[in-house]
């Protein structure tokens, strides 16, 4: 991984076509929302497929904790569809055919010259791409646990929610005053924060 790549930092904004084959950029598919952003070797590795069926039950909570999840692989479009589709995903799946990742980020998986994927990274990203905790994967037991997740979450919740403890005075001071923008979803509407769901 490219030695700029740590907590703190912003992760690049690559923009890449989804499983659908519309391009994407991936702060478009986060929003204002903390991110759990897998880099896959692909569909065809057994330890990627039961990494991705282990987040679709966790794919769940991240819904309705107002987070979001998605993975990149080196798959072409229809190996793409095709991995997103047998693990039973509904996250976006984005292509990295043409390893415009694994080139910038230093990721080629050298041991693998058949298949050319990116070492597998799962990284937890704050509002804004910034980086909150790495996990390298190479070796299964390397990728964060679903309770991992689920603590860096929880962190990265509390540090960007300003309502994340409603029973203070001044949060209830400030929803009696009608300064509803410091509550989510944060000067939006609820339809507009739906409409910004994938």
């Amino acid at each position: 991984m490219r030695s700029d790549i740590v907590p703190g930092a912003v992760f690049p904004d690559y923009e890449l076509p989804d499983h659908t084959a519309k391009r994407r950029k991936i702060s478009e598919l986060q929003g204002q929302h903390p991110m759990v952003l897998v880099l896959s070797r692909g569909g065809y590795c057994p330890k990627d497929r039961q990494q991705a069926e282990g987040l679709v039950q966790l794919h769940r909570e991240i819904e309705v904790g107002y987070c979001r999840l998605v993975t990149i692989s080196t798959d072409n479009i229809t190996e793409t569809n095709e991995y997103r589709s047998g693990v039973g995903a509904h996250w976006p799946f984005l292509s990295d055919a043409g390893r415009k990742i694994q080139k910038d980020l230093d990721i080629a998986e050298y041991t693998d010259p058949l298949h050319n994927p990116m070492i597998p990274y799962t990284i937890v990203l704050e509002p804004g791409l910034v980086v909150y905790k790495i996990y390298m994967g190479y070796w299964f037991f390397g990728r964060p646990t679903v309770e991992e997740l689920r603590q860096d979450l929880r962190a990265v919740l509390k540090k960007c929610r300003p309502d994340w403890d409603i029973t203070t005075p001044e949060l209830k001071a400030a929803w009696q005053q009608d300064r509803k923008e410091l509550f989510y979803p944060y000067g939006k509407t609820y339809a507009q924060s739906i409409g910004e769901q994938d």
